[in-house]
């Protein structure tokens, strides 16, 4: 049985950058203590959700995919000998901004990066403002807890992205989120689950949680939290996450599973891409 102890964190936003990093430094220095092998945080996990509004001064919350952030917290993954997915706010040059996931492996190198290819342009979700799509397809990763890929909160609504995930041999997949209150409830409890189970992979899911409204006054909406972790056959593993409190959870995943549950249903050997061109037309 191989076995990879997982964490996952939810937080809100603490009214500056640095106590943010400081915060999240801190949930993987208690992750290690569990003996924690790799670890994702929330959506753009060192700022507020600026999406709520549209305002030029979020641009500098952007770094480069090997800025200071990034540089801290590989130094801090190598450390702890720890994967660490870290989803920031990437400067490719001024003016280019992506919606980003650098995935670092345990001897604190970079292994690449994932930036989210669906932009949402709706009510306090206003991301178009501040991102390009992703142009770096569906990567996936070889760690040192094998291999990892990622979709970026909206991605969720499109199976396409996780069916490539699956195609390209991910065994787990990380999908960091900002969700709040609104059409997404239900779908918080069917899609990522779903996913997992349709792909055969294990599904694990960090949301921002609590009222920012220590950065938005009366625009602020309260993120639910409810983080959690699905297996292969779509079940929750352990307990969801608090809705109203920061949180670290940690959980035990068997990737035994992953082969025993695609041996089972065969998804992948009785998919029929013959008879998908809609799928790809434009």
């Amino acid at each position: 049985m191989t076995v990879v102890r997982a964490a996952i964190t939810q937080t809100t936003w603490t009214g500056d950058k640095e106590s943010m990093i400081g915060r999240h430094e801190q949930f993987a220095r208690d992750a290690a203590a569990q003996g924690v092998q790799v670890i994702c945080f929330q959506e753009l996990f060192y700022g507020p959700y600026f999406g709520i509004t549209q305002e030029k001064k979020y641009y500098s919350f952007a770094e480069p995919a090997d800025g200071p952030v990034v540089r801290r917290f590989a130094a801090l993954a190598k450390e702890l000998g720890m994967v660490m997915i870290l989803p920031i706010y990437e400067e490719e040059m001024p003016g280019v901004y992506y919606n980003t996931a650098v995935v670092v492996d345990a001897d604190g190198s970079v292994v690449g990066k994932y930036r989210k290819n669906h932009i949402p342009n709706l009510d306090k979700f206003w991301e178009k403002f501040y991102f390009r799509p992703g142009n770096l397809g569906w990567p996936v990763f070889d760690t040192a807890v094998g291999r990892i890929g990622v979709t970026i909160c909206y991605d969720r609504h499109f199976p396409e992205g996780w069916r490539m995930l699956g195609l390209a041999g991910a065994q787990i997949v990380f999908n960091p989120n900002a969700s709040k209150p609104g059409l997404s409830n239900r779908l918080w409890e069917l899609e990522q689950t779903g996913a997992a189970a349709a792909n055969g992979y294990f599904v694990l899911v960090p949301n921002r949680v609590g009222l920012e409204d220590n950065e938005f006054g009366e625009l602020a909406v309260d993120f639910y939290g409810t983080s959690y972790v699905a297996d292969p056959q779509g079940n929750y593993v352990g307990e969801l996450g608090s809705s109203s409190e920061e949180q670290l959870l940690v959980r035990d995943l068997d990737l035994d599973k992953v082969r025993e549950v695609r041996d089972d249903w065969q998804f992948y050997r009785d998919r029929r891409p013959d008879a998908y061109g809609l799928i790809v037309e434009p």
